[in-house]
């Protein structure tokens, strides 16, 4: 569909990391418009005991291979003892909220007899993305019939005046070695208000074959189609994006042929290739990405020339 060109791994934590909360690792990056001139990434950055941190790295809007600035401090901090994001948190999505930038995340849990819970929560930026306060204590996106381990939201839009949302939902695991992998769907619903996010939804994708989970959706408007890049997991310890495309935003057909991208020879990206998240830049796509064991390394840019069918304002807005 896009002739990605990769461009290697733009933030390594080692190299350009603070330290301490950031000491490694950069979860599902993801890009957000700071100003013309620059691009903020968000994620995930764990310290030495792997919990995570949202914090973010911004980059040239026009040469993203550069970094400008690191924040020194997490605009999100974990939850306090007791609630479903004390043990950490992975960015979900970002958007333009009506009252500031609205964080969505997804928090961890440590429990005794399961390897984690995983809820969506909300916080809210009201000085431009510096810092972010949460909604409230318990998720947006919590625990119901078919989801009693993980409701994890990525992607939510504000179109026809109601919220758009799909996530990633789990209820089991899977065991792999000895060792417990949560199996989890892509799913999908609309709210005209968070706060009342209905039980309802509509499953998008499930695994396939030897695939046991399937997650991480990423949606765009690409002229009369929405496009959904995701990531998904095997038996054999594959772990690899896909794609596919919908007329709708919840009827879908995987189309993984045409993504374009797979992982390097050798390096950061060999072994695994996850979590795309992309952002248009004129007449270019960017796609900010994590390799190895869930981007330990930090994260990759890959990007992409518009076809003209695709410079219309509305296309990756």
């Amino acid at each position: 569909m896009f002739a990605w060109r990769k461009h290697g791994l733009v933030f390594d934590v080692a190299r350009d990391g603070v330290g301490g909360w950031m000491r490694h690792s950069a979860l599902t990056p993801t890009p957000w418009r700071l100003d013309r001139q620059t691009l903020r990434i968000y994620a995930g950055f764990r310290d030495d005991d792997g919990v995570s941190r949202i914090g973010y790295v911004d980059v040239s809007a026009d040469a993203p291979e550069r970094i400008v600035r690191v924040g020194a401090e997490p605009v999100l901090d974990v939850g306090r003892g007791g609630c479903f994001d004390d043990s950490g948190m992975i960015l979900g999505d970002v958007a333009q909220g009506p009252d500031g930038i609205y964080l969505f995340y997804v928090g961890f849990q440590r429990v005794a007899r399961a390897k984690f819970l995983a809820f969506t929560g909300l916080a809210v930026s009201r000085d431009g993305g510096e810092s972010f306060q949460r909604r409230q204590d318990t998720p947006i996106l919590d625990r119901a019939p078919g989801r009693s381990t993980i409701a994890a939201v990525h992607s939510a839009r504000y179109e026809g005046g109601c919220w758009r949302l799909w996530y990633a939902v789990g209820d089991d695991w899977q065991d792999i070695g000895g060792r417990p992998f949560p199996r989890y769907h892509i799913r999908c619903t609309q709210a005209a208000a968070l706060d009342a996010i209905p039980r309802e939804d509509n499953v998008c994708l499930r695994p396939q074959g030897s695939e046991y989970r399937i997650g991480r959706p990423r949606v765009y408007r690409a002229g009369a189609k929405y496009l959904m890049y995701f990531t998904y997991g095997r038996s054999d310890g594959a772990y690899l994006p896909g794609l596919a495309e919908s007329e709708d935003g919840v009827h879908w057909r995987r189309c993984d042929a045409a993504l374009g991208l797979s992982p390097s020879a050798q390096g950061w990206d060999a072994r695994a290739l996850c979590y795309p998240a992309l952002i248009r830049q004129g007449r270019r796509l960017l796609m900010f990405y994590n390799g190895n064991d869930m981007g330990v390394d930090g994260f990759g840019l890959a990007s992409a020339e518009l076809p003209e069918s695709l410079w219309g304002d509305d296309a990756f807005g």
